[in-house]
């Protein structure tokens, strides 16, 4: 077993929450897509704290489960969730939760998803069609969700039109590209997500995060 277990997470402050020690404004948000497209290292880019990991190797038996086309150097591979915390501005907390992506373990969505302010759904070009399955899940949910595309080294290059295009997203769904390797990138994401789902509620949208 190789799993990776950090501190246990931080239970959540109710918003409004005046505590000098804790946040005032917590806010939940999902990482999801397919396989392999980089939800772990977005978590682990952002996180203030060790991430939480629940990673295993991948074994003979997976062999003819996890699709590993595009991704076959993937070793590990995550069966319950990632954890990681950021403070995007003074006083309001996001707590991430990356989904697992492989189909055997879409059980764990609804419990995962369960109060969350919205979701990320990372796509990689090489293999779109590993997206339907979470941007379905959240446009059937109605939960608000942003699609950022994950620019891998080796991937083909195209503007958001074109993504919007081939995933037949909704005009109103943002579509950004980023690295989830770095931190201001993935920040970035995070910041859409809070604003697109705040619009969609009729708040006010809050001022991007330095």
């Amino acid at each position: 077993m190789n799993s990776v277990h950090s501190d246990s997470p931080p239970p959540a402050a109710e918003a409004g929450d005046d505590r000098e020690d804790g946040p005032r404004v917590a806010l939940k948000i999902l990482v999801a897509g397919g396989f392999g497209v980089g939800k772990t290292t977005m978590v682990g880019a952002v996180s203030e704290i060790r991430p939480l990991r629940t990673e295993e190797a991948l074994t003979d038996v997976s062999v003819g489960v996890d699709d590993l086309d595009g991704v076959a150097a993937k070793t590990t591979t995550t069966v319950a969730m990632d954890f990681g915390r950021i403070t995007l501005r003074e006083g309001v907390a996001i707590y991430l939760f990356g989904t697992p992506g492989q189909e055997r373990f879409w059980f764990m969505w609804n419990e995962l998803s369960r109060g969350a302010l919205g979701a990320v759904v990372l796509a990689d070009t090489r293999r779109l069609m590993a997206s339907f399955a979470s941007i379905d899940y959240f446009e059937r949910k109605g939960t608000p969700f942003v699609v950022a595309v994950n620019c891998f080294d080796d991937a083909d290059r195209y503007d958001p039109p074109e993504i919007r295009t081939a995933l037949d997203i909704d005009p109103h769904v943002p579509v950004l590209l980023c690295d989830a390797r770095r931190t201001g990138s993935a920040k970035e994401v995070l910041v859409s997500l809070v604003e697109h789902a705040l619009r969609l509620a009729g708040g006010v949208s809050p001022r991007r995060a330095g």
